[in-house]
């Protein structure tokens, strides 16, 4: 019989407007029962991940912290690395590290940074993980590859999780959902943006997923039943008629032409009862093995009850 993971619940938000609710937010996510405290990685966010997830640390006694996540294309590997391994010895272990090759092309614009073809992000990926990976070990780092080149760099300080602070990556396409199985602790499911930035309605079925779940097994061999399956929920609403909900939440994105039954089925929305979402959680873990659910702060409350009824079983 195959092992079945316990249910854990993140939040993820990106800013505050002053200290005091900084703290606060940490300290509810604590007390209502999630596991993580995660923020993303953009220019436009208000806090870059390092003070700020420090802070929600030191606020805390068992709440984890993690991006969700690092661009690696923002930052070389070493220097991730020694950021990384900081944060994990000052907050006890508590670092979970996301990171991915980059996908927000009028962020790079902004910046001056060259947005380059997917591939080539993911190539760069690749080969950052391996010189982060050596960084935490306590041999010095020496990797010559197409992008990055570090010779006898002895990196300091060390994390306290070993071999490292869980890896954690996402992808929608087929590439980095394998570079992901092969590397990472934590996959995230998500989306498959295309290059002009639009996204296929076909990427929003239950079905594609399953798909999505099967590269990753074939990819991980042996390794799969070490790896958790992550989703991050976009859009929620505790509604006791689906129907209304959802043509609310049509009306509220301005989905022009999406139909009732196309946001209900979408596995990215939660819309509904706190029972119905159990029963839809429960029924991700049985088909997908999906275990650990990300939801946006502003829904921390709400989602709570879900929180309450499933993390840890």
């Amino acid at each position: 019989m195959p092992h079945v993971r316990p249910f854990r619940f993140g939040i993820i938000t990106d800013g505050a407007p002053t200290r005091e609710e900084w703290i606060t937010r940490a300290r509810e996510a604590e007390d209502l029962g999630y596991s993580t405290f995660l923020q993303p990685d953009h220019f436009t966010s208000d806090f870059f991940p390092l003070p700020s997830l420090m802070a929600a640390a030191d606020a805390t006694t068992n709440l984890r912290i993690g991006t969700l996540v690092y661009n690696n294309d923002l930052r070389h590997p070493v220097l991730l690395a020694k950021e990384v391994a900081a944060l994990d010895m000052l907050s006890g272990g508590r670092f979970e590290l996301g990171i991915g090759a980059g996908w927000n092309r009028p962020e790079y614009d902004q910046v001056g940074v060259p947005f380059e073809r997917a591939g080539l992000r993911i190539e760069r990926l690749e080969e950052s993980l391996q010189i982060l990976k050596q960084s935490f070990s306590d041999e010095p780092v020496n990797f010559t590859g197409k992008h990055y080149t570090v010779t006898d760099l002895n990196v300091t300080p060390k994390p306290i999780q070993r071999p490292h602070p869980p890896i954690v990556m996402g992808g929608g396409g087929k590439k980095l959902l394998s570079l992901a199985a092969r590397e990472a602790n934590v996959i995230g499911l998500h989306v498959k943006v295309n290059d002009n930035g639009t996204v296929d309605a076909t990427e929003n079925i239950e079905d594609t997923l399953a798909e999505k779940v099967g590269w990753i097994r074939e990819a991980a061999g042996e390794r799969f039943s070490s790896i958790e399956l992550n989703m991050l929920i976009s859009g929620f609403a505790l509604a006791h008629n689906q129907q209304e909900a959802a043509e609310h939440y049509i009306r509220k994105r301005e989905l022009t032409g999406a139909t009732v039954e196309q946001v209900l089925a979408n596995p990215y929305i939660m819309l509904g009862t706190t029972e119905q979402m159990v029963e839809r959680i429960q029924r991700w873990r049985e088909r997908l093995g999906v275990s650990y659910l990300v939801i946006y702060a502003e829904y921390m409350h709400a989602f709570a009850p879900v929180v309450t009824r499933l993390a840890g079983k």
